[in-house]
């Protein structure tokens, strides 16, 4: 207080007495929120007592960022504060908005190694309106189907649209910006094309061979889609679940439904819903099979396939042509599906759609879809399941022969020189390097499976730097996984195979490929003389019923030279040329 006894503060005391600097005191007094209540014959300012308060109120607005003019105006009562922080608010969370605009173009960027020149035209890919979006994703549509007689399709792609919500996360915003580069990569639009043009080559006919006409409209309001279900990867239309990994390779989005009449979401019709739960049986036991260590080319593949044939069948009524009971025709369709399916740049277009619109993504189809293709390749046609193969494997006798086969390949491995690494060998054009990498792989897959939970990193590098080490960890795992674990015992997947079986299997594998490592390094080649009869005999009871395929890990049998060890016996069955 002014020790004159009026009461009044001059500026320095009221900046003292609030800790607010002098120089914003004044500017905010020439601004009229703290108008002085008078002056000294020398013209300095005097506030009031009540100047403390309204300087309070005056510095707390200004720190939750309200600007000068609207602290007037509520301090001069034309506005309540209620209705000032809802106005400021509402600027703020714009502000927020702009913030993570900026944020994630900035991490998008960062990610992509973008060059400068990319960023303003990163930036206004953000800021686009809904309908601008809609129009990116049209073009895109329309130009990548140009001329190809699919109508449901092109509608179907066209009814998904990329709807950011009103406040997108930067999850969002990033997904919204690799989409819109996404679409202007050929090999999208070349994708694309190709399942349209399959969706027009099998779509259900109505008509003359030879003649396209637009799938006529069902009693729901909605094209008819001939039977075809959508495919892997797609985010499901409204009311829909999700079709994780569905068997049909038309990749087609559900036909855009009328909904005028009604603000219920529609039910997938009958077919779609026999379609979805056929997408899911084949995703689950797709990755039951992978997780039991089920080859596909082996015989227990062959009840799977069964399985999963008989329950697609009805989902074709209405395709050209329908295969009605399971055999070379109705494998060779499925399998011609799921091939045109196996699009990762069309999976990646909706994963980003539904990470655009925030719809859940739809399980991952790689695992079961790259099973079940290499099945149907390796079993074109249906057999009866001999389950002898699975007899025969006592336990103790195969870890006996694993052992064995694994200490004299660690031996080979050990010999291989750096330079090595890049040699041929017999086995599939992989050079000596791909062929330690699968060896390792063999021992890691079974090492999880053992542990009960299967690997699905196969493409990655098992090696490293150091082979030989890489290589024998991989030994000792697999192992104390077989012993620790009890799997030698037990059983695995919904036909019961054998664990012993999958452990077999894995000594035919290691015994085979390190006859195509002694190939290839000069070695010799007689592995194992004490294991390699019993796995050879393994291998004929394994393998000797399942077609030597495309799809088959094994080439068809080749003749042995006369007097060839069991090892070379061996590699001649599983396609090899021991001559």
């Amino acid at each position: 207080m002014n020790e004159d006894g009026t009461g009044l503060l001059t500026i320095g005391e009221l900046a003292r007495l609030t800790g607010v600097p002098v120089k914003t005191i004044r500017g905010w007094s020439d601004r009229d929120l703290l108008p002085p209540a008078a002056r000294t014959p020398a013209g300095y300012r005097l506030y009031g007592p009540d100047a403390p308060a309204r300087l309070e109120i005056v510095r707390s607005l200004r720190e939750l960022g309200i600007g000068l003019a609207d602290i007037r105006s509520v301090l001069h009562r034309e506005y309540t504060v209620a209705e000032t922080a809802a106005q400021w608010a509402d600027a703020l969370d714009a502000q927020i908005r702009t913030l993570r605009l900026r944020s994630a173009v900035l991490r998008s960027v960062a990610a992509r190694g973008s060059a400068a020149e990319e960023l303003p035209y990163m930036t206004e890919l953000a800021r686009l309106s809904a309908r601008e979006r809609r129009l990116i994703i049209t073009d895109f549509v329309e130009d990548a189907l140009d001329g190809v007689d699919a109508p449901a399709y092109r509608s179907g792609l066209l009814a998904a649209t990329p709807d950011l919500p009103d406040d997108p996360t930067p999850e969002q915003i990033g997904a919204w910006l690799e989409l819109a580069a996404l679409v202007r990569e050929p090999e999208l639009r070349t994708a694309l094309r190709r399942l349209a043009e399959y969706s027009a080559r099998t779509a259900g006919e109505s008509h003359a061979p030879g003649e396209t006409h637009a799938p006529e409209e069902s009693q729901t309001g909605e094209p008819d889609a001939m039977g075809e279900p959508p495919a892997p990867g797609k985010p499901p239309a409204p009311g829909e679940p999700p079709a994780p990994g569905a068997p049909h390779a038309t990749s087609e989005p559900p036909a855009p439904r009328d909904t005028r009449t009604s603000t219920r979401p529609p039910d997938p019709s009958a077919q779609e819903q026999a379609v979805i739960r056929v997408a899911e049986l084949m995703r689950v036991r797709g990755e039951a099979a992978v997780a039991a260590g089920i080859a596909p080319d082996s015989p227990a593949a062959e009840p799977v396939l069964a399985e999963l044939v008989a329950a697609w069948l009805p989902t074709q009524t209405g395709t050209a042509d329908p295969p009605t009971e399971d055999g070379p025709a109705a494998r060779a369709r499925l399998l011609e599906q799921l091939e045109t399916a196996a699009e990762p740049v069309v999976e990646r277009y909706w994963q980003l759609l539904c990470t655009v619109t925030g719809r859940p993504a739809p399980p991952r189809w790689d695992t079961a879809g790259t099973w079940t293709t290499a099945a149907l390749r390796a079993h074109p046609r249906p057999y009866e399941l001999d389950r002898s193969a699975f007899d025969g494997t006592d336990p103790e006798q195969v870890l006996r022969a694993y052992e064995a086969v694994t200490r004299d390949v660690a031996a080979l491995v050990a010999a291989v020189r750096p330079e090595d690494l890049a040699l041929p060998t017999p086995c599939a054009g992989w050079t000596v390097r791909q062929l330690l990498d699968h060896m390792v792989w063999e021992n890691l897959m079974a090492t999880s499976i053992a542990e009960g939970a299967p690997r699905a990193d196969h493409t990655a590098d098992h090696l490293g730097d150091d082979h030989r080490t890489a290589f024998a960890d991989s030994v000792r795992a697999a192992r104390t996984a077989f012993t620790g674990s009890g799997m030698l015992h037990r059983t695995y997947g919904p036909y019961e195979a054998p664990g012993a079986m999958i452990v077999q299997q894995v000594v035919v594998e290691l015994l085979a490929h390190g006859w195509d490592l002694a190939r290839a390094t000069g070695a010799p080649t007689g592995l194992a003389p004490e294991a390699a009869e019993e796995t050879l005999a393994a291998a004929r009871r394994i393998y000797g019923a399942a077609p030597r395929t495309a799809g088959s890990s094994f080439a068809p049998e080749r003749p042995a030279p006369p007097g060839a060890g069991a090892t070379d016996r061996l590699a001649a069955f599983l396609g090899r040329d021991p001559a």
